[in-house]
């Protein structure tokens, strides 16, 4: 914790000039008044007065969610929003907080970590919320989530898969499946469709620290199979051209390809797969898993395989409300990304409920009550669309049921569904 900045005159300025040295002066005064304001979180940014108990304003609880809304990964982020604004309508109907309305205080991550960085301590600081449901990416969460750890802000991992993200800290949870559980069950059903797979080759993002996570996975599935691994390229999320590395890996004559990236490289990479004439089954991972995926592989989207944490069909209660609202706005099934933020809400909600019967949480200073909603949190177990779900003291989801669905797109390439397999 920063709590003073001291401003040498000695060798740090020689050799600057008058502005420059004056120049150094102003911003590092600037870092000292950030650092005072940043670290009191008793009072507001822009007025110092203390702050209102439940950390919301106007009689409401502030829930931050802090997802992509910019970038490529806006592919991804733009559902978790959808599940973050349905779960907000649908509790605040049910009477929010035993009465007190929750509001969600939405920033925007972008795709890299800088901006998840930001949106944190903006929710953090200046919005002052209880908790945070984000980053979208694990690439993110490493490295804005020690922050909110560090201020004993709890967060809720909505789409963090990745090895190690509760060990983060104590105040770090997910209501996302590590993709060492998720991940073999895609591979199971491609063997299940094709029990003649022998070759098998293996793509990542490199730049990912999500997809460097799964493909570590696939590959020691594909091991345990007793499968051949011909070849392992890498790309960037960023890259559009795949030709070189799909050549290469096709010259190999793979019965299999499996895809770790996100939905823009992923589905780039599933197109130039096809066009150049690979005929096998396509396994994705997690980050090609959203229905905006149709759009860059259209037609060529098709027959491609993913895991997954969530099914429509799951008969709860509250997963028939969320479906049906879902559909209702959307016109279509909703994705796994869109309940698990719908998920990551809930879970905050429901625990604020149990607080609030023992205390009303309005009353409860900021700090402390993130500390104690953090413990319930920890504590609960939920019905959700996802299924029944709890934590463990570490904060990671114990979760029964998962799925694996096949991509069916229409004959014109331009609308499709995931078909969920039996």
């Amino acid at each position: 914790m920063i709590t003073a900045i001291t401003l040498h005159t000695g060798c740090f300025f020689t050799g600057m000039n008058i502005a420059s040295r004056f120049s150094v002066l102003l911003g590092s005064l600037a870092i000292a008044l950030s650092a005072c304001s940043a670290n009191n979180p008793n009072t507001t940014p822009a007025t110092g007065s203390p702050q209102t108990g439940g950390g919301g304003s106007g009689g409401t609880i502030a829930i931050g969610i802090g997802v992509a809304q910019t970038s490529n990964v806006a592919l991804l982020g733009q559902e978790q929003v959808a599940g973050a604004k349905i779960a907000e309508k649908y509790f605040n109907d049910k009477g929010g907080i035993n009465g007190t309305p929750i509001k969600l205080m939405f920033q925007d991550t972008g795709g890299d970590e800088a901006g998840a960085i930001n949106a944190f301590q903006t929710l953090i600081n200046r919005d002052r919320v209880v908790g945070i449901v984000g980053p979208t990416l694990s690439q993110q969460a490493f490295s804005a989530d020690p922050i909110a750890n560090n201020a004993e802000v709890p967060v809720v991992g909505p789409s963090n898969t990745a090895k190690g993200i509760p060990a983060i800290g104590e105040f770090i949870s997910r209501v996302s499946a590590p993709v060492s559980v998720v991940a073999p069950n895609s591979v199971k059903a491609a063997l299940k469709i094709n029990p003649g797979i022998r070759k098998v080759a293996i793509f990542f993002a490199q730049n990912d620290a999500f997809s460097k996570s799964e493909t570590e996975i696939f590959q020691q599935i594909v091991k345990d199979q007793k499968l051949e691994i011909v070849t392992v390229q890498k790309f960037q999320t960023t890259d559009t051209d795949f030709q070189t590395q799909a050549t290469t890996a096709l010259n190999l004559k793979p019965d299999l390809v499996i895809i770790s990236g996100l939905a823009a490289d992923g589905g780039n990479l599933v197109r130039q797969l096809r066009e150049l004439g690979y005929k096998g089954l396509i396994i994705g991972g997690n980050g090609l898993n959203t229905s905006n995926l149709f759009p860059v592989c259209k037609a060529l989207c098709d027959g491609v395989l993913i895991a997954q944490a969530y099914s429509p069909e799951h008969p709860g209660a509250i997963n028939k409300v969320f479906r049906e609202a879902y559909m209702s706005q959307y016109k279509k099934e909703p994705p796994q990304f869109t309940a698990q933020a719908f998920t990551g809400v809930q879970v905050f909600v429901d625990a604020l409920r149990v607080l609030d019967r023992k205390q009303k949480v309005t009353q409860i200073p900021l700090p402390q009550l993130r500390v104690e909603l953090n413990k319930q949190l920890l504590a609960g177990k939920y019905d959700t669309p996802l299924g029944e779900i709890s934590f463990t003291p570490e904060g990671e989801i114990v979760q029964k049921e998962f799925y694996v669905a096949q991509i069916k797109m229409d004959p014109d390439g331009n609308n499709g569904k995931f078909v969920f397999l039996k």
